[in-house]
């Protein structure tokens, strides 16, 4: 018998329009009238989730930035978190300066970026569409470094894209080398940075005790490489019809595409 089920967002539960289909969001409700925990578990920025999670209609914990933040929508407390150190977040951005990659990083409620382009871009394009209390709090700085060196606001994931796949793999090499950061993709043009330890799977360890649900009681579903460490750790790993081959490979079972409602239909066949 399942009791927790936990699902990714993008590229999972969030078909191509960026929208949670009416099957995928009676399926959770459905979930939540027989006593089945649901959390959503996303690279998301804490406040971007908390937005889609009131579109589910349902109040649902939280899992953030790769699992580097777990919040409970009910009280915005925090369940868990792991941060990156500050003296390894100006160790990040000296290497996104070498290669003078794009970059952008997240606290627990704020978007830092020191210029509007890919995903800042395309959140501040959002927000213009949103009710002003649901709206992300986007900072243009000028100055990365020096705003984390006189801040004490913690720094969850640092994110950099490039559609140069080879100068990703370049950076991507040279932060592994410093041994105190997790990294992984959610996209393929992007790399993400957390506190080492950090994983969608950590995160669920943490929420599944604080719920006392035992890890074979959990379905999860994802379709990237940040999603592997959950699909791994669960009594059943769903991947999507649309993940990636890699992230196939690693799931017990591969449901249809975000845009045929693979979420609902493998609900409906495994726990419904």
């Amino acid at each position: 018998m399942y009791k927790l089920v936990v699902s990714d967002m993008d590229g999972t539960l969030l078909n191509s329009n960026n929208t949670v289909s009416e099957n995928n969001k009676k399926a959770l409700k459905e979930l939540l009238e027989k006593n089945i925990h649901v959390a959503i578990a996303t690279g998301r920025i804490y406040t971007s989730a908390k937005v889609y999670a009131k579109y589910l209609d349902i109040v649902t914990p939280v899992i953030a930035c790769n699992g580097a933040i777990v919040r409970d929508l009910k009280d915005d407390k925090i369940i868990y978190e792991s941060h990156i150190q500050k003296e390894d977040a100006l160790k990040v951005l000296d290497v996104a300066r070498k290669y003078n990659v794009y970059f952008h990083f997240y606290t627990a409620d704020t978007f830092y970026t020191e210029r509007l382009a890919y995903s800042s871009l395309k959140y501040s394009e959002w927000n213009k569409t949103l009710k002003e209390e649901d709206q992300i709090d986007i900072r243009l700085i000028k100055d990365s470094y020096k705003q984390i060196e006189v801040s004490d606001e913690k720094i969850y994931k640092i994110q950099m894209i490039s559609d140069d796949q080879k100068l990703l793999n370049r950076v991507r090499e040279e932060l592994e080398k410093m041994g105190t950061l997790e990294i992984c993709k959610s996209w393929h043009n992007n790399i993400e940075i957390m506190n080492k330890g950090v994983s969608k799977a950590n995160a669920i360890d943490h929420l599944a005790k604080s719920l006392k649900v035992k890890k074979e009681e959990i379905v999860c579903f994802g379709d990237n490489e940040n999603d592997i460490s959950m699909l791994t750790y669960a009594g059943l790993g769903i991947a999507m019809g649309n993940a990636e081959d890699f992230v196939k490979e690693r799931a017990d079972y591969i449901t249809d595409t975000n845009d045929e409602d693979g979420v609902a239909n493998a609900l409906r066949k495994f726990v419904l």
